[in-house]
């Protein structure tokens, strides 16, 4: 945000019942919940964990620079506070009055939702509206009650754009969220199994989705899949205008976005034609993607809708697609070791259906390396897939014959269900074995040419085993 005295920061909230005591110092730009990320004037949220309470660390937030305290109660900083009943709660008016105040001078606001792909799809987003204007997007994952009002936070007077990524544990949460940031452009990829223990199901988890697109004024825009049936559905949800991504037949909408004539190079980058259809008619211009995957063809879709709904030119939206690059840690991050092995670093997080996405790519990476190394082999480094309930033992044992089907080599598996992945993969033929994180790299035995990829939730901390593997030899990314 702007820099601005602590009583136009209390006047942002209103009507939430806060308080002021000491001095009306101005405070600013920085809004941050981590002593450690405290910089001059920056208004330091004190929040109460689990385990540490982040009171306990006002004074050195202070003395990193930070001017003033949000929190539940005063602390033993030498600044001003504020206080609430709750300072999660706190953040979020806070954030709730910068985009309220930016978007009366013009800011346009969007969402990003789905069940997987959602910050592949921001980090799109927000490489093309950057050429359009000052942007604002999280970093990483930041898709949650803290994550969604600290990055709207970042929002100040030169902002033309805040781009949201919002995830969801339960039916609510996505509508909290969007009554945040006040969408003009709401996004939803996919409705897949991600969280399918807490959701219960499908269908819960699409009426939890839907959510980021159920209060757009009728003149925003629902940016939907129409390869998926279940976000397809919602068009009824929303009286927003509607722009239909997708590689399929596209039903009829106010804006329509597809890919045509789609190929793959050797390292599973894709070149398309990206087709509109609106009321003037069907332009199309080529786009050649740098990042990984089959997967990212759908991704861009979305983005450059979302980015055509909130006036971006779409030679620019070409132009920006085919320079981005991969913004977040551990998300098809590749890397072509010394000795010629593949390293294909998927470890932020799991699921059945992103766990899909992986194998294949990975698959796609080992024809093309077949093309200069015949005797080229795919292992694949899984990690158990968490908050599946019920389902988990179930859908580990199909993840060991997907892994098969897509003409893995060898899997390895870790973490509590890593006996259900083997099973899996050994009922398909497919050579498998159970290990622990801290051993995985010392037990792989690759050369010139193989594709090992990397694949976990993030409780399972596989990210170090591709550390160690990218160690190894040395690198040439």
């Amino acid at each position: 945000m702007r820099e601005r005295l602590l009583s136009e920061v209390v006047e942002l909230m209103q009507p939430a019942p806060v308080e002021m005591f000491g001095d009306d110092v101005v405070v600013g730009p920085d809004v941050v919940t981590d002593n450690r990320a405290a910089s001059p004037g920056a208004l330091f949220v004190a929040i109460p964990g689990e385990r540490v309470d982040g009171h306990d660390y006002a004074p050195a937030a202070v003395a990193a620079g930070a001017a003033a305290v949000l929190g539940t109660h005063t602390t033993d900083a030498p600044v001003a506070h504020v206080l609430a009943e709750d300072s999660v709660t706190a953040l979020s008016w806070l954030a709730r009055g910068v985009v309220a105040e930016a978007r009366v001078r013009g800011l346009i606001s969007l969402g990003v939702t789905g069940s997987s792909g959602k910050t592949s799809t921001k980090d799109l987003l927000a490489q093309i509206l950057e050429r359009a204007g000052a942007t604002v997007a999280p970093v990483g994952s930041q898709n949650n009650e803290l994550g969604v009002p600290l990055t709207a936070c970042r929002v100040d007077d030169d902002t033309a754009f805040l781009v949201s990524e919002m995830g969801a544990r339960g039916l609510g949460h996505i509508a909290w969220l969007t009554s945040l940031v006040g969408l003009d452009v709401g996004v939803c990829l996919n409705v897949g199994r991600a969280h399918v223990g807490e959701f219960g199901s499908l269908e819960t988890t699409a009426k939890a989705k839907s959510e980021i697109v159920a209060d757009l004024a009728a003149d925003g825009w629902a940016v939907l899949n129409a390869d998926d049936p279940l976000v397809a559905a919602m068009r009824t949800a929303t009286r927003a205008r509607i722009a239909w991504f997708g590689e399929g037949d596209l039903p009829d909408g106010d804006l329509r976005v597809t890919a045509r004539d789609v190929e793959l190079d050797a390292l599973s980058r894709a070149s398309f034609r990206l087709v509109v259809l609106d009321g003037s008619g069907e332009r199309s211009v080529p786009v050649r993607l740098g990042v990984i995957g089959r997967h990212q063809v759908p991704n861009s879709l979305a983005a450059a809708a979302a980015a055509l709904a909130a006036g971006v030119d779409l030679e620019t939206i070409a132009a920006a697609l085919s320079a981005a690059t991969t913004r977040s840690s551990w998300r098809m991050d590749l890397v072509t070791r010394d000795d010629g092995v593949l390293i294909l670093n998927d470890s932020y997080n799991a699921n059945p259906d992103s766990m899909a996405v992986a194998l294949e790519t990975a698959a796609e990476l080992l024809r093309g390396s077949r093309a200069t190394h015949p005797t080229a082999r795919l292992v694949a480094v899984l990690g158990d897939m968490l908050e599946l309930g019920e389902a988990a033992a179930d859908l580990h044992l199909e993840l060991g014959r997907r892994a098969a089907g897509v003409g893995a080599d060898e899997v390895v598996a870790v973490g509590e269900l890593a006996s259900q992945v083997v099973a899996g993969a050994v009922a398909e033929g497919v050579a498998a074995r159970v290990a622990s994180r801290d051993d995985v790299a010392a037990g792989l035995s690759v050369g010139p040419g193989d594709v090992v990829l990397i694949k976990g939730s993030r409780g399972i901390g596989l990210e170090k085993v591709a550390a160690s593997l990218v160690a190894t030899d040395g690198v040439d990314k």
